[in-house]
């Protein structure tokens, strides 16, 4: 996630279009209250990354969502009355994470530095801010080489769009009020290369990741299962993966048992359930498909 540059989210609905603005729910803006999903067209245009309700040109269709805690519906109205001034009228940021997925099946998920001031020791997928100029696939490449030392030649992989998570920190009201929001591209990257090959050219940085994990579809399942089982506490279940990468070792270690840890607006989740989880299911629950979460 270097540099500080940004490309900020703007809404549109019915013919009227703003910029996003920390504290306020942008799923808010396309579905009602009570609810946490959205189908809406997405795509970067003119520097922006936009959301509509209308498909404009370039747009794809993605299902957008937010976690049923999350802190922008309970922040009362007007939703920047309770914030800091530094932050009243501060952008929403367009975001993307990687979802690696191996010839062998497998997916990466990486563990963020400790160090870190947002979701520090969540387990999510490679990702970071989209900069200026940037298209969504580059800015993933970007991410994923500067995370974790891999570069995918073209040609080596194919990739979609997965959907939408809004993400906020802290992820519930009783943490603190919002500091940090984004709405995050997921994108799923099918590589022609096995997870062993892949892991050898795996290079961590030691300033944002801790440790690696290739999971297998079952285990995202599980994962998946927990998260929806935390969710109600604001909170996300993760998991060492049965093959973790150590880069304070650089060895493989041990599967971890599945703790609970503040998440993002998840590194797997769909208000509980989660874009991994979809990709492996040949019926989405809802159409057109569904969805994720994360962080930064």
């Amino acid at each position: 996630m270097a540099g500080l540059r940004r490309v900020l989210v703007h809404v549109r609905r019915g013919g009227a279009e703003r910029p996003a603005r920390v504290g306020q729910s942008v799923t808010g803006t396309f579905c009602p209250a009570h609810e946490d999903a959205a189908v809406v067209s997405c795509g970067l245009d003119r520097g922006r990354f936009l959301l509509s309700d209308v498909a404009f040109p370039g747009s794809t269709v993605a299902l957008l969502e937010r976690p049923s805690s999350c802190p922008a519906k309970h922040l009362g109205e007007p939703p920047a009355a309770g914030l800091p001034a530094e932050l009243r009228g501060r952008g929403v940021a367009a975001a993307v994470a990687v979802l690696l997925q191996a010839s062998t099946g497998h997916i990466l998920l990486t563990r963020r530095a400790g160090a870190l001031s947002t979701f520090p020791n969540v387990w999510v997928p490679p990702g970071g801010h989209v900069e200026p100029d940037e298209e969504l696939l580059p800015a993933g490449l970007r991410e994923l080489e500067e995370e974790t030392g891999l570069r995918l030649a073209a040609g080596t992989f194919s990739w979609r769009t997965l959907g939408l998570w809004e993400s906020i920190y802290p992820p519930a009201l009783s943490q603190g009020l919002p500091r940090h929001h984004h709405v995050i591209v997921y994108l799923l990257l099918r590589s022609a290369e096995g997870r062993r090959r892949l892991e050898a050219r795996l290079r961590p940085s030691a300033s944002e990741v801790s440790a690696c994990a290739w999971l297998e579809p079952s285990v995202l399942e599980a994962i998946a299962g927990a998260a929806e089982e935390a969710e109600e506490g604001g909170h996300v279940a993760t998991t060492v993966g049965p093959r973790g990468y150590d880069t304070r070792t650089r060895k493989s270690s041990k599967q971890n048992p599945p703790r609970r840890s503040p998440g993002p607006a998840r590194p797997l989740n769909r208000g509980g359930r989660s874009s991994e989880k979809r990709c492996f299911k040949k019926t989405p629950k809802k159409t057109p498909q569904k969805r994720k979460n994360c962080y930064m």
